[in-house]
């Protein structure tokens, strides 16, 4: 059965990428652990970040960087934050998140409830800025 992930890179549920490429997607989270929190995520399913190839693994930090980049320029956090889990979904995933605090980085703090013109915006900006 396809992740969530390979659900919405396929475009079976809804995504708001603000970048992709041939070998990864980046979309915002639905349940943001800041405003702007983007998921840099490999086309292909793979469940644990240590069994990427070195070049995915390589490119995923690229994009991640990319992201990050845009962030600052568009929000201006006090860091922008990187993160790798993979609890949550068996499919990899980097979480790049904008952050005034190490407190931005706790899954407790995600919001289940975002504005949703407000991502609509962010995806704007975003793509906009990694054109």
């Amino acid at each position: 059965m396809p992740t969530i992930f390979t659900r919405i890179i396929n475009g079976e549920i809804p995504g708001r990428f603000v970048c992709q490429d041939d070998i990864c997607v980046a979309f915002l989270d639905v349940r943001p652990l800041a405003p702007g929190h983007v998921l840099v995520v490999p086309r292909d399913e793979v469940d644990h970040w240590v069994d990427l190839s070195p070049d995915v693994a390589s490119h995923l930090m690229v994009v991640a960087q990319r992201v990050g980049r845009a962030q600052r320029e568009l929000l201006s956090p006090a860091r922008i934050g990187m993160m790798i889990a993979g609890f949550e979904v068996p499919h990899v995933h980097v979480h790049v998140v904008p952050m005034d605090s190490m407190a931005a980085l706790d899954f407790r703090n995600a919001n289940p409830n975002p504005d949703q013109g407000d991502l609509d915006q962010l995806q704007t900006d975003l793509a906009g800025l990694l054109g």
